[in-house]
């Protein structure tokens, strides 16, 4: 029987690229980006959602002020 080669270890690298600058964010980014993710998974129910861009607009100023 042959190894197969662990991609598991590969993805988890990867991942770990990938999620890097969010993680190393500062608090105010990591604050957008959770309210963003929020807003967007309260919208996948709908056929068009609408209005994102104004949703994400407001997060992001309520977080620079």
């Amino acid at each position: 029987m042959s190894k197969l080669p662990n991609n598991n270890q590969q993805s988890d690298s990867d991942l770990t690229l990938i999620q890097e600058p969010i993680t190393d964010a500062p608090p105010e980014v990591k604050q957008v980006i959770e309210q963003v993710l929020k807003l967007e998974k309260d919208k996948l129910y709908l056929k068009t959602p609408r209005n994102i861009n104004d949703d994400i607009l407001n997060v992001i100023k309520q977080v620079v002020q």
